[in-house]
């Protein structure tokens, strides 16, 4: 690394977007893995859908738990 960098002609805030919304990846052990597709398959959809569904009956359920 150099000791200094020049910035002078540098542009604040040329790459910021501030409606971007990020999808970051979600990393699922095996098992819950093996358990989420079994249940897309045989719901005939995909495995966002499944994941979705299940987190939105938790959400439900810990509201009415409250």
């Amino acid at each position: 690394m150099k000791k200094e960098y020049d910035f002078s002609g540098g542009v604040r805030g040329k790459f910021y977007k501030p409606d971007v919304k990020l999808n970051l990846p979600i990393y699922l052990d095996q098992e819950v893995l093996a358990f989420i597709e079994s249940i897309a398959s045989k719901r005939e959809s995909d495995i966002s859908s499944v994941v979705n569904e299940i987190l939105r009956s938790d959400m439900r359920l810990s509201k009415t738990m409250k």
